[in-house]
């Protein structure tokens, strides 16, 4: 079963970025900062996402695991 998770990075992505992020929603927020959202398969995959950010040079704020639900809004 999948777990959701919310990623939050230092500055501001376009929601194009969301293919590359495996589907995941991208939104930019008023602080400067982009929320990146959704399922993951697994650690494997969330590993593979925090790498790809890595990657890109994203400054990591935060990561959330939570039922859809509970994830942070907009």
């Amino acid at each position: 079963m999948a777990d959701s998770f919310a990623i939050r990075v230092q500055g501001h992505l376009d929601a194009r970025w969301s293919a590359w992020f495996d589907g995941m929603t991208v939104t930019t927020q008023k602080d400067g900062t982009t929320l990146i959202e959704g399922q993951v398969a697994d650690q494997a995959a969330l590993f593979g996402l925090l790498l790809k950010m890595r990657d890109m040079g994203l400054p990591l704020l935060s990561v959330i695991r939570a039922d859809r639900q509970e994830l942070p809004l907009p």
